[in-house]
């Protein structure tokens, strides 16, 4: 009994061993690899310079620049929609910041953790202006373009269920190939979250032929996610997007973080800026990793303007994305 009892405690240590230490390997290969979507403008996409650039990979330049001191070492691994899960689980990437939204069976059953909610979402159509439909309601016997390995196409079947109406899925493997499907004629609608059919339409030949229909069928919260078991890798990324909430709050900016650690007498900023206290030691990183990551990319709201916000091509209201002061759901855990 004792014999098997310590050759137990071995199998628990070694998948402990087996499962910790991101950010030791992080800091060791000196860069930090992301899993990234394809290409959907505003979250992530190459510019002409062929650097990604968007509102996911800002997040990952936050824990870039907390944990390697340099935002630009970031790796950024495009990924499919149905390889998100699998990069993450099995070690290819450390980091996923991908559009991915947070639901029980990804989050207990497929070796991930989610981390921080970073867009409240829901799931819409997008259709063309010339088939005269104003209602997600009255698409009964369209073919709708979807992709795989997303929550969509669960909500699609669930949707259609509910409403009694017969509904085609043409399921793709990319967001790209169900895209172009949809612009040539393929299918009659094309579904996915309403932030990105507000990107991808942008996209289109014609942009102002097509129109996105008043329904929201589904929630989706969408979150940066981590490897299962590594509660140290968990806690950095949660706390790096907590902490630029909390400075939206606290009206730190990229402008005046060096200034506010500076001068600011308010306990909770000198906490979060690291003049007192020692947040931190609790991560395992230094008591600049905070302002390191308001320094590379800003405080929330700036990251949602830089690339929603109203001077963008997208301009995407912030909506249920606001700070929790202003009627939004976005709210900053205590950095204490």
């Amino acid at each position: 009994m004792k014999k098997l009892l310590l050759i137990g405690l071995s199998i628990v240590l070694t998948v402990s061993t087996a499962w910790s230490g991101t950010l030791e390997n992080v800091q060791k290969k000196d860069v930090l690899t992301c899993g990234i979507s394809e290409g959907v403008p505003g979250f992530s996409i190459p510019d002409s310079t062929g650097q990604w650039v968007g509102f996911d990979v800002d997040m990952a330049r936050a824990v870039a620049a907390s944990v390697l001191s340099d935002p630009k070492k970031v790796k950024f691994v495009p990924l499919a929609s149905k390889q998100k899960i699998i990069a993450v689980s099995s070690g290819q990437v450390d980091l996923t910041s991908r559009t991915t939204t947070w639901t029980m069976k990804r989050d207990a059953k497929q070796g991930v953790d989610f981390t921080k909610i970073v867009f409240y979402d829901g799931q819409g159509f997008m259709i063309s202006k010339a088939l005269g439909v104003d209602s997600a309601a009255k698409i009964d016997g369209a073919t709708v373009c979807v992709t795989a390995g997303t929550t969509s196409e669960l909500n699609l079947a669930d949707f259609a269920r509910a409403n009694d109406i017969n509904i085609e899925a043409l399921v793709f493997d990319g967001k790209k190939e169900a895209l172009s499907a949809y612009s040539t004629g393929r299918c009659d609608c094309f579904t996915t979250d309403l932030s990105q059919l507000a990107s991808l339409r942008t996209t289109l030949a014609n942009p102002q032929d097509h129109k996105i229909m008043p329904e929201v069928i589904s929630k989706e919260p969408l979150a940066p996610l981590v490897r299962h078991g590594d509660n140290q890798w968990k806690d950095i990324v949660t706390w790096v997007i907590n902490g630029l909430i909390a400075a939206e709050e606290s009206g730190i900016t990229q402008a005046n973080v060096l200034e506010m650690k500076g001068k600011s007498k308010n306990p909770v900023i000198q906490r979060m800026l690291g003049k007192s206290g020692d947040t931190g030691s609790y991560l395992g990183l230094d008591q600049d990793w905070l302002v390191r990551a308001i320094q590379a990319v800003g405080n929330y709201g700036e990251i949602y303007d830089r690339h929603f916000g109203p001077e963008t091509k997208l301009n995407i209201p912030r909506g249920v994305n606001k700070l929790w002061t202003q009627g939004g759901l976005q709210y900053a855990l205590p950095i204490r």
